[in-house]
């Protein structure tokens, strides 16, 4: 391998590892602003809340817990860690090519 092959795998890697914390972050920060009952008014609170509805659109209803904050945390949570894991893993496949 050329280094420059190996240079752009190593960006291609650290892009998707950044995605993937990007998209936990927002994960995280809603989880966050849903525990201290943020004002559901103002637009960043908006923006977190749609961006996180749509990052674990597949996850967020997944559990059935009586109270709210617990179907938030895990629902939520839940994508934040599989974003992660899987956005890692394949950085570092990525970085290894």
């Amino acid at each position: 391998m050329s280094p420059r092959y190996r240079t752009g795998s190593t960006s291609a890697g650290t892009v998707v590892a950044v995605i993937a914390d990007i998209m936990a972050v927002i994960l995280g920060l809603w989880i966050l602003m849903y525990l201290l009952d943020a004002n559901r008014g103002n637009e960043l609170v908006q923006f977190v809340h749609d961006a996180a509805d749509w990052l674990a659109g597949w996850s967020r209803d997944l559990f059935t817990f009586d109270e709210a904050w617990a179907r938030v945390v895990c629902g939520y949570g839940l994508a934040a860690v599989v974003y992660l894991f899987i956005g890692h893993a394949i950085a570092n496949r990525l970085r290894r090519h």
